[in-house]
């Protein structure tokens, strides 16, 4: 790339707005893969992308969503937004897994239900009392909607919590 990026702040106040809006309807500007596996991931990336508002196009490895036909596998895909999130040297978000008492509102946390690798679901955090502890989180998601509900009503056998830290622009 060459030039130096710049840093921008993550717009959590934009990102959590955004997530109480669309939490239980759907954003027209996206498909809705509620019969494809889920759009919990997909909802997420709007969220990200509302706190954001900078893609990555890079073809494959980027965070993108053009359309439903030309979008990243990252967009919508829980494990592959992970690996965007946690790798990201390029422009747009990136984040650090992180424990549950580093989390804010406008993070994501990502639960596996098989436990192992695989992540199934991919809430966003939207409020966080204090003292933090896992039932003072609360989330916004898709696929099974929910808006400021408990985290731990869900029955998960891995977490893992993404701190976005910024967002680079080049």
């Amino acid at each position: 790339m060459g030039k130096t990026p710049i840093i921008l702040p993550y717009n959590r106040e934009k990102a959590i707005e955004y997530a109480h809006k669309w939490a239980f309807g759907r954003n027209p500007a996206y498909l809705n893969f509620d019969k494809f596996g889920g759009d919990c991931t997909n909802f997420a990336s709007q969220v990200i992308f509302a706190g954001s508002g900078i893609m990555n196009y890079t073809s494959i490895f980027g965070w993108y969503y053009v359309n439903s036909y030309d979008r990243s596998p990252s967009w919508t895909g829980v494990n592959y937004l992970h690996e965007f999130l946690m790798n990201n040297k390029g422009q747009g978000p990136f984040a650090q897994r992180v424990d549950f008492k580093d989390v804010m509102p406008g993070d994501i946390v990502q639960l596996s239900f098989e436990g192992g690798s695989r992540f199934n679901h991919t809430p966003v955090i939207v409020k966080v009392d204090s003292p933090v502890t896992l039932d003072k989180i609360f989330i916004s998601a898709h696929t099974y909607d929910r808006d400021n509900y408990p985290l731990t009503n869900y029955n998960w056998k891995d977490i893992r919590f993404l701190h976005i830290e910024g967002i680079r622009k080049y």
